[in-house]
């Protein structure tokens, strides 16, 4: 019996020391359930020095280049033929055209400078017809800017225009023959305008030139010219030379619309001061569809009224297909 008692007695102890000991480990252990605080070791910050360092110049001696230029050359060909038992009607022809588009851009700072060339000629021969043109344009532009504010400029430009070859108007004789009558040629008409005037430029696809101080000089070198066109593009007859100082307006719009289509227009207006009810314009309109990156489908317009050559709209359109090779790609 008094080993029962003995034996309860150290149980009692022992269960009481082990919960002591359990909770003797919670209370140590409290504190690691808590977040160290921040900042706890001091971080020393590292001073900095900054010192000069000498770079050696460049072997390679870079500069910039300060052009952009780009080139274009496209040939197009019509051609069809017919045996002598057709009967569905034609008459054998072909057609020649090319054209050459040249740019170069100069843009340094709030300078800028841009010159453009654009040359087309085109032919046509019909069996049983004299042949014809269906193209004859020499276009040389360039201006010089500088940049007043984000969007306006102010600038001057020199633009030159006139044709290849001698321009034709055709009728038949009595005997049904066609007889051609000569009604322009080189430098007959050309034209030479000078302008000076404030530039809006709102984005690389548009621009708009306000031309207020604008002289033109017409040129007629061929002094037998009005005896076929009265009007001798309003220069008097037996001089070469009509100067008009006028009011002008030129727009340019060019963007590619979809994949592998570019669209392209320019719109001239030219008031002359003396005679404002009468304003020359001409508007251009070229849509170019790539099929791949050599063939090449065109579409072009122009329309123009000017009454020192007609008292109405001039007007012209083509549609071709044909090669265009363009730098850079």
């Amino acid at each position: 019996m008094f080993r029962v008692a003995l034996l309860c007695i150290l149980s009692c102890l022992s269960f009481q020391a082990i919960a002591q000991k359990v909770e003797s480990d919670t209370v140590a252990t409290d504190h690691l359930k808590l977040f160290p605080k921040k900042n706890i070791l001091p971080v020393r910050r590292p001073s900095l020095q900054l010192q000069p360092v000498q770079i050696p110049d460049s072997d390679l001696k870079l500069k910039i280049n300060y052009w952009r230029n780009w080139a274009s050359l496209g040939i197009n060909m019509n051609q069809a033929a017919f045996s002598d038992n057709w009967r569905g009607g034609g008459v054998n022809s072909i057609a020649l055209g090319t054209q050459t588009n040249l740019k170069a851009d100069y843009t340094k700072e709030d300078k800028n400078f841009v010159t453009e060339v654009i040359l087309q000629y085109g032919k046509l021969k019909n069996k049983g017809q004299l042949q014809r043109k269906t193209n004859d344009r020499i276009f040389w532009d360039n201006k010089v800017s500088v940049k007043l504010s984000k969007h306006w400029s102010f600038f001057g430009s020199l633009n030159f225009e006139s044709q290849f070859d001698r321009g034709y108007s055709y009728k038949k004789d009595k005997s049904g023959e066609e007889i051609q009558t000569l009604i322009s040629r080189f430098m007959a008409p050309g034209y030479l305008t000078e302008s000076v005037g404030i530039e809006f430029k709102t984005a690389k696809s548009f621009w708009l030139r306000i031309g207020t101080g604008t002289a033109r000089q017409t040129f007629v070198l061929d002094k037998d010219l009005h005896l076929n066109n009265p009007k001798n593009f309003g220069v008097t007859p037996g001089q070469t030379f009509r100067n008009e100082l006028a009011f002008q307006l030129v727009t340019n719009f060019e963007k590619e619309i979809a994949t592998n289509m570019q669209l392209k227009s320019r719109y001239s207006m030219f008031a002359n001061y003396e005679k404002l009810k009468n304003i020359d314009q001409r508007l251009d309109v070229t849509l170019l569809a790539r099929v791949n990156k050599l063939f090449n489908v065109t579409v072009a317009g122009i329309a123009v009224y000017d009454d020192d050559a007609s008292t109405r709209i001039q007007s012209s359109q083509t549609f071709s297909l044909g090669i265009m090779y363009k730098l850079p790609k």
